[in-house]
């Protein structure tokens, strides 16, 4: 009986500071949110930094909203769509979603 009572009294250790296991869980959660969410995010917008800096004039695009077309003009935010044969459309640079291969209009 005795040798129980004594592990009974031993103590388990002292508990660690509940403050620094917060603060080390909120530093934890944040790492792994810019690894999930911040990080893909920027990469993304560099990506489409570089694709908007480069368009030229004669590449076929489709903008975010969907509508394909060939640029026929550049300017410093802008840039002009022949849609159709008399279609002509301005949009801002930002707008365009992807550059397509050379052809896809035609065939199309």
């Amino acid at each position: 009986m005795n040798f129980i009572s004594q592990a009974h009294a031993q103590a388990a250790g002292a508990p660690a500071d509940p403050g620094y296991m917060q603060l080390l869980l909120m530093v934890g959660l944040f790492v792994m949110f810019y690894f999930i969410a911040i990080r893909p995010q920027r990469k993304r917008q560099k990506e489409h930094a570089e694709l908007v800096s480069n368009l030229q004039k004669g590449d076929e695009v489709v903008t975010n909203s969907g509508i394909l077309g060939k640029i026929i003009k550049l300017e410093e935010g802008y840039i002009v769509l022949n849609v159709t044969e008399k279609v002509d459309l301005k949009f801002q640079r930002g707008s365009i979603h992807a550059v397509l291969p050379k052809g896809t209009l035609k065939s199309i």
